[in-house]
């Protein structure tokens, strides 16, 4: 096989972490141009400069090596969700950021949001299965602040929660593939506008400032 002209150089030998991080580089690059049906091992290992018995030393096969670039986008997706609630007390900025994380997701990684929420693989139960326990987790969070600041249930505060992940996930995933039409930042503001006006309708317990 004549290896692409962007593969990496075989032969440098690296510490487990860095081998595992150069191949789920170069796996996302093969996944991401070619879908995970047309995507070869034979490629991915050509790709990151190794041999295939080096590939398969990590990733048993190419399930699992997709598996754990899923993982990985997806906890960095709950990062950015919990970096974005405790990122003020304001309640109404916090709803901003809140929007804001899955819009930047969305926006600022193509790659990892095609991996993750335009998969073909999304009706596999193992993905199926961690796209929505990584949402659930996201309307966790949100759910305990809605709760703490609320005077709602508990299983009101998920029900809301999940309903805002919900409007999130689909708004941010309808602006990517419209065109531009709205600006990145106005997207945010026309949505989490939206989301305000019905938490606001609560009494809170940290009004925000007008």
């Amino acid at each position: 096989m004549t290896a692409p002209s962007d593969a990496r150089p075989r032969g440098t030998r690296l510490p487990r972490v860095a081998r595992r991080r150069q191949l789920l580089a170069a796996a996302q690059e093969v996944f991401v141009a070619q879908g995970y049906h047309q995507a070869a091992m034979d490629e991915i290992a050509e790709r990151a400069g190794v041999s295939k018995p080096v590939l398969y030393q990590h990733f048993p096969g190419k399930l699992e090596l997709y598996l754990a670039l899923l993982e990985q986008h997806c906890e960095a997706l709950v990062d950015k969700q919990r970096e974005a609630l405790e990122s003020t007390t304001d309640n109404r900025d916090r709803v901003v950021a809140s929007f804001t994380a899955f819009f930047e997701f969305v926006a600022g990684d193509g790659e990892a949001f095609r991996l993750v929420f335009e998969s073909d693989l999304r009706n596999l139960p193992a993905v199926r299965e961690k796209l929505d326990h990584t949402l659930h987790r996201c309307a966790e969070l949100i759910g305990e602040v809605i709760r703490q600041d609320t005077s709602i249930s508990e299983e009101e505060a998920h029900l809301l929660s999940v309903g805002l992940v919900g409007l999130a996930e689909t708004s941010a995933r309808y602006w990517t593939g419209s065109g531009g039409g709205v600006s990145k930042e106005a997207a945010e503001l026309l949505v989490s506008r939206l989301a305000w006006r019905g938490l606001s309708g609560w009494d809170l317990t940290r009004e925000s400032a007008e």
